[in-house]
């Protein structure tokens, strides 16, 4: 096993924990029960990193729930790369929900009835969504029942807690929605920043080639 790092090497290791500890992979779709793991992941920042996590995931026979945005300010559902984007998460076994910019709430025939919020206050963060199952409220959140990896840090119950790979393995989770950012996981850095900055090199690198699509002499 890899060491415990926000790297798809030990991606993988949490996925394999799962299954040695006898979890069965759930969604939004009903109330979670006794040995369910929910992936869900909130995509804030890189449809590629999404597509790339997604890949270790179908490796693995394994899927998650992806939340997209509407109103990123880095990326665009209604672009080539965000329709290959949904197609490729699909094609993998993915479920599409989507990730809300509060107030604004933009579900349509991309998405099922599943709403997380982008950086939510607490005022509203677990409250009902008409129409929509929030992610963020009972029963699918309950803290002794839920991990993040926010900011390279593992957190439960608002703080800071070990990575949860050994926990799955031996199966002392009653069941767990886990949530994932895929940014965190694609790009090299053993912090936040270095993780950011390699996320930007990288969108560099990708804006160059979009120029170049566009037909923008860069001689």
């Amino acid at each position: 096993m890899a060491p415990c790092g926000f790297f798809l090497d030990h991606y993988r290791d949490l996925l394999e924990a799962s299954k040695a500890g006898g979890y069965r992979l759930a969604g939004f779709d009903r109330p979670p029960e006794p040995g369910d793991l929910i992936i869900r992941h909130d995509v804030d920042l890189s449809l590629v990193a999404a597509v790339r996590v997604a890949e270790v995931e179908a490796e693995a026979g394994m899927w998650s729930t992806w939340c997209l945005m509407t109103r990123s300010a880095f990326y665009n559902l209604a672009s080539k790369e965000g329709e290959w984007a949904i197609g490729r998460l699909r094609e993998l076994g993915g479920r599409i929900a989507h990730h809300a910019v509060w107030p604004h709430v933009d579900l349509d025939e991309r998405f099922e009835p599943v709403v997380a919020w982008h950086n939510p206050d607490s005022d509203y963060m677990m409250e009902p969504v008409e129409g929509a199952t929030n992610a963020m409220s009972a029963p699918w959140y309950d803290p002794p029942h839920f991990r993040s990896d926010s900011n390279h840090h593992w957190s439960h119950r608002g703080r800071q807690d070990d990575c949860p790979h050994a926990a799955l393995a031996a199966g002392e989770l009653e069941w767990l929605q886990l949530l994932i950012h895929p940014e965190i996981w694609a790009y090299e850095g053993d912090t936040m920043r270095a993780t950011m900055e390699s996320f930007l090199d990288a969108d560099r690198a990708s804006r160059l080639a979009h120029l170049r699509d566009d037909r923008i002499d860069l001689s």
